[in-house]
């Protein structure tokens, strides 16, 4: 005779073996009914209905069409995500808000889930949302002229954030990933022509949670013309012991990547910034920023560049200074610890700091292909060739 225990486990099993026996594939078209089944004949006609039915481990593919945005609050399970797709071959649009916020699609709790192959213009907020979560990925989604930003996360852990297109935020960022949301991912994104920052951390110790981000990985993403009205291309407030790397950055309006602390519970410390390209736009501040006891910073392999006439290459504060690893860099002749008060050459700053033995000063014409049309592809006789670590 089974235990009381063993005998609630067994419900529990059956109820799990039940629960993914009846995931299913759910269909959503603009000439559908919300009185259908929602299968591929008899579709569904709005998102808020199918996201009010939605089960872990369904999947539910959108016909092409426009449509009002949707507000997800069932959450999926390792085992068992929820998958909110494109159908295959087709460019569903969201053109209004979701009933929830004043956004498009909205995760709100909605765990272990996908939200793929979507474009997402003018929202009143944000194009797409996702908070109190963990295990999100918001991938191949185009994101334009949203009115705050184009993506926004708060409290998610385990975020991935892939491939999409971020671009014309009217008041702020491209990508926002906010409050203290572990191991977020950010990668091969375009962001461009954003108000502000391209791609923003910020901890928010003001919001709740630890007020630090760790873990994060940033790279391989495209990000220009941002910072209109200030900003930077890669703007972390409050982000610790996290990685960013092989990433372009061009024609920027303010600085290039900013480690730093202002509403972050601690300094942005522990960081690696490598194998970057970073070219300022002339009006633009420094390629790399290191502010509030930044430390512990290793910058290596990066090519850094500012095509103005005053400011350039490194703004490290004193505070930032300890545990700075910087060397393998392609430079130009300025560098600065007080905000550009002083300038100093790389031969000065080798000799105040005792670093970047090895990087070496070169301009855009000697290292690339044809920067002028921002083609920045090493050229062959580029001189950072087989130069880095």
């Amino acid at each position: 005779m089974l235990s009381t225990a063993a005998r609630l486990g067994a419900v529990l099993v059956l109820a799990l073996t039940a629960s993914a026996a009846q995931a299913a594939t759910y269909y959503v078209a603009t000439n559908g009914n919300d009185g259908n089944p929602g299968s591929l004949s008899r579709p569904w006609k709005t998102l808020q209905h199918a996201a009010d039915r939605v089960a872990a481990g369904d999947t539910i593919l959108v016909r092409a069409g426009n449509y009002a945005g949707a507000d997800f609050e069932t959450p999926g399970t390792a085992a068992h995500p929820i998958v909110l797709q494109a159908y295959p071959g087709e460019a569903p649009a969201i053109t209004a808000n979701n009933p929830a916020t004043p956004d498009g699609i909205n995760l709100e709790g909605a765990s272990y889930m996908t939200v793929q192959g979507f474009t997402v213009n003018g929202r009143t907020r944000a194009g797409i949302r996702a908070v109190t979560c963990q295990h999100v990925t918001i991938r191949d989604n185009k994101m334009d002229q949203n009115g705050y930003w184009g993506i926004l996360t708060g409290f998610c852990d385990d975020l991935l954030i892939d491939h999409n297109v971020a671009s014309r935020s009217v008041r702020q960022h491209g990508i926002y990933v906010s409050n203290s949301g572990d191991r977020p991912v950010v990668r091969r994104n375009t962001v461009w022509g954003n108000s502000a920052n391209g791609i923003h951390m910020n901890a928010d110790g003001s919001e709740g949670g630890d007020g630090i981000i760790t873990g994060a990985l940033v790279e391989a993403n495209i990000i220009y013309g941002n910072g209109a009205t200030g900003g930077s291309g890669i703007n972390m407030d409050g982000v610790q012991n996290s990685i960013v790397r092989n990433n372009l950055l061009y024609d920027n309006h303010a600085s290039g990547i900013s480690l730093y602390q202002i509403d972050g519970s601690g300094p942005s410390s522990g960081n690696k910034i490598l194998n970057n390209t970073v070219i300022v736009a002339s009006n633009g501040r420094w390629a790399i920023n290191l502010q509030n006891g930044a430390r512990n910073t290793t910058l290596r392999n990066n090519i850094l560049y500012n095509l103005g006439s005053y400011r350039g290459v490194l703004d490290a504060s004193t505070d930032s200074l300890p545990g700075l690893a910087s060397d393998y860099n392609a430079v130009m002749n300025r560098f600065t610890t007080d905000d550009g008060d002083t300038i100093l050459t790389l031969a000065q700053w080798r000799r105040q700091t005792r670093l970047d033995a090895h990087s070496f000063v070169a301009t855009p014409a000697q290292l690339f292909v044809d920067a002028t049309h921002n083609d920045y592809r090493l050229s062959p006789s580029s001189p950072a060739i087989d130069h880095g670590t």
